[in-house]
């Protein structure tokens, strides 16, 4: 699994580049992407991180003290707007009442504690608490989402039933536990399913990995 895992990155960082990921200029604003950018799409989830920016609410403090539903109004465009401000008020209450709205201190907890704690967190599930330790706060830990499971089912590399745990796995046995290897890892697969492993009307021919798959 070890160097079937290697080849499918080399492969994809031939081919694809580094991907720098994730694009944002605070680690707040990458934790609110997260939470943002579940059922939507990233170009969705940057249009209310443009509208929370122009409205001066890209703060821990404003997002703390504004009503939750002009919060809702400013993240409309996410889809499940007046769900996910909830989302976000209920995890910034998480950060004030953990690490006195630190996200510094929040970094310098340990991964396993501070990855229990997120779970915890009403609304925040595996991917978005994994997309929060490891682009906000430079943890190693792996991300699996919608596409990885695709990519490896469809290579046999795991079984298409297969649940969050028993991929994130996967990765992180055979891996070296690197935040930076593991963060373009999971880019370049994401980029691989938005170009070419679709799920509908896949472009095999045209991918990167068809040499793999068809050796």
């Amino acid at each position: 699994m070890k160097s079937d895992l290697m080849r499918i990155y080399q492969k994809l960082y031939a081919a694809f580049g580094p991907q720098d990921w994730w694009p944002a200029r605070s680690s707040f604003e990458v934790i609110l992407g997260a939470i943002l950018a579940q059922n939507t799409s990233w170009q969705n989830v940057q249009s209310a991180i443009l509208e929370l920016k122009t409205k001066r609410l890209l703060t821990i403090r404003k997002i703390r003290s504004i009503p939750v539903n002009r919060l809702a109004l400013a993240v409309r465009s996410s889809g499940f707007y007046n769900v996910k401000a909830l989302r976000i008020k209920e995890f910034v209450g998480f950060l004030w009442s953990h690490y006195s709205g630190s996200i510094k201190k929040m970094s310098q907890q340990k991964l396993i504690p501070l990855r229990r704690q997120l779970l915890a967190v009403k609304g925040i599930g595996p991917e978005t608490a994994d997309s929060i330790l490891l682009y906000a706060l430079n943890k190693p830990v792996f991300v699996v989402d919608a596409y990885t499971q695709r990519i490896f089912s469809r290579h046999k590399l795991i079984k298409p039933e297969a649940d969050y745990a028993a991929v994130q796995n996967i990765f992180m046995d055979n891996l070296k536990c690197q935040a930076k290897l593991f963060n373009e890892y999971h880019a370049l697969l994401v980029r691989l399913g938005k170009d070419f492993c679709h799920k509908q009307n896949p472009k095999c021919e045209a991918c990167p990995l068809w040499s793999i798959k068809n050796a």
